[in-house]
């Protein structure tokens, strides 16, 4: 099911970012024109959207489709970075098939979107000689200094949800794990960004205490794919 890589099926072109507005739309500059992109990112993209940041943006020449440009990477700081949360998973998927998160190899299922209450799914259950873990995963694009990721970049009680599920899922016999997706070049720590959401810094330490796992892995990012390359230390102060 993810044997391939996260590849764009055409080249992305380079453009300048105008602006983002209405969450879900991106003015941008491709050579003389404008032109409004598709965002695929719903969060906050704090420190992302400088008046003219490099962007590169895939084209869809399908008639249904009222806007033909998606925004897929937005250079930051001299760092690229991937903003299509769409693709989290598919990333994830991919290493989790071809054993690149080293906590997590050898699976003999490996099943997505798989619910665990009827109010709450997680993104992956991988089961290896009998015992079954779920995995969510968050994407990573916030970076406030040159080597060090942050999650969240905004308030999220969805994600403080989902720290208290993991745990809930630890009582009733599973492992747990939450993987920080990085989509950020040339970071080498990760931390939880304790000053933005202060209630998932807390959530998150209940969740490390009583057994979830984290992990945070780092992609490499061009203009052609995305793919995990190198994992995280994570920073606990």
């Amino acid at each position: 099911m993810y044997n391939l890589k996260m590849e764009f099926t055409k080249s992305l072109i380079k453009g300048k970012l105008i602006k983002r507005y209405k969450r879900f739309f991106v003015d941008v500059k491709l050579n003389k024109q404008k032109v409004t992109a598709h965002c695929p990112n719903t969060g906050s993209m704090k420190g992302l959207l400088d008046d003219r940041n490099e962007v590169y943006l895939s084209k869809n020449d399908d008639p249904k489709r009222k806007l033909k440009y998606t925004l897929e990477i937005i250079k930051a700081k001299n760092n690229l970075v991937g903003v299509n949360t769409h693709f989290a998973n598919k990333i994830v998927g991919h290493a989790l098939s071809n054993n690149l998160i080293d906590e997590l190899k050898n699976n003999e299922k490996i099943k997505p979107e798989v619910f665990f209450t009827k109010e709450t799914r997680f993104d992956f259950l991988v089961e290896k000689n009998k015992k079954k873990s779920f995995i969510e995963v968050k994407n990573v694009t916030l970076f406030r200094d040159k080597k060090t990721a942050e999650f969240p970049d905004a308030i999220t009680s969805r994600g403080s949800k989902h720290l208290l599920t993991l745990v809930d899922a630890i009582k009733k016999g599973y492992k747990s794990y939450l993987i920080f997706l990085v989509q950020v070049q040339n970071m080498e720590n990760f931390k939880i960004a304790k000053d933005i959401d202060p209630d998932y810094y807390k959530n998150y330490l209940i969740a490390k205490k009583a057994g979830v796992n984290f992990l945070a892995y780092r992609c490499s990012i061009n203009s052609k794919k995305i793919f995990i390359e190198k994992k995280l230390n994570i920073i606990n102060d």
